[in-house]
């Protein structure tokens, strides 16, 4: 390159110093891009929120005041379960049977352990009530294909629907109840009640023509005469009858055990004061005169 050379850079390909409209500066090579646009401006402010103490105290207050409403709701349960407790009312959840829960059984946990055996045995008498009258049905439904007629088999549906709650809630919860609670009432509304179960089962083992159709109860008395000319449906009323003599012997056995128990632990004693006691307030009543203010 020779020193004195005007333009050192005629020769590139791209002069910048070229000038073809004449002397002068030349302008920017014109295939250069611009610069992008900064994306935000430098000199704009960016507002913070000042209030978001504000607003987490304001939800830790609302929290707050959530969990004092719901301290003050358990408090207030807790009071109703206790007035309850006291009051003498039992919370009873259904847990029997355990496939299809219907009523509150639990002999275990709430019976005393010296009174469980006679309460297993009355459960027990309560359960064969139930197979008592379920063969009852089915063999009168035999017997009424059989030809027999259809009003044994109704009268035997009607005794299996009405005497299964019916025993439940007049004899066996009396006496889990009283067995539980060891009220004196309680043991003499069972001894009342199971009177009558006991004379229903000895009736029925007997089936007599009287009050009731005869064919219609699986007794002795029917099942003999089946057994002159129809032998199969003759075997199936002696099962019958058979099932019928069973319940009643574990019935008086347990009418014995659970009357013995109410002799011994005082609560005949308990029953005479209580009926003297009522007496005599109702024949206080009866002759009080009315006080005379003239």
């Amino acid at each position: 390159m020779n020193r004195y050379d005007p333009n050192p850079f005629a020769d590139e390909e791209v002069n910048p110093f070229a000038n073809p409209g004449g002397g002068g500066v030349a302008p920017a090579n014109p295939r250069l891009s611009p610069l992008p646009p900064e994306p935000y401006d430098r000199n704009a402010t960016i507002d913070i929120p000042l209030d978001n103490s504000k607003g987490l105290q304001a939800k830790e207050k609302e929290l707050k005041a959530k969990e004092a409403e719901l301290k003050k709701r358990e408090q207030e349960l807790k009071r109703k379960e206790d007035a309850i407790q006291r009051a003498g009312v039992v919370i009873e959840e259904k847990n029997w049977p355990p496939f299809f829960p219907i009523i509150h059984h639990d002999i275990a946990n709430e019976i005393p352990i010296h009174l469980q055996r006679i309460q297993y045995v009355a459960f027990t008498t309560y359960l064969g009530l139930i197979v008592c009258l379920l063969w009852n049905f089915l063999a009168v439904t035999v017997a009424w294909i059989k030809g027999e007629g259809v009003i044994i088999w109704l009268l035997a549906i009607i005794y299996f629907l009405a005497s299964v709650p019916v025993a439940y809630f007049v004899w066996y919860r009396p006496l889990y109840r009283a067995m539980r609670t060891d009220s004196a009432l309680s043991f003499v509304g069972f001894f009342l009640s199971y009177l009558l179960h006991i004379l229903f089962c000895i009736y029925a083992a007997i089936a007599p023509p009287i009050f009731l159709k005869g064919k219609s109860i699986t007794g002795i008395l029917p099942a003999i005469e089946l057994l002159s000319y129809n032998v199969s449906v003759g075997i199936l009323y002696l099962i019958g009858f058979g099932l019928y003599v069973c319940e009643t012997l574990l019935s008086i056995w347990v009418i014995q055990q659970v009357y013995t128990y109410f002799r011994g632990s005082g609560k005949a004693e308990q029953v005479k004061r209580e009926a003297a006691r009522s007496t005599m307030m109702a024949g206080n009543v009866k002759w009080r005169k009315p006080m005379d203010f003239g």
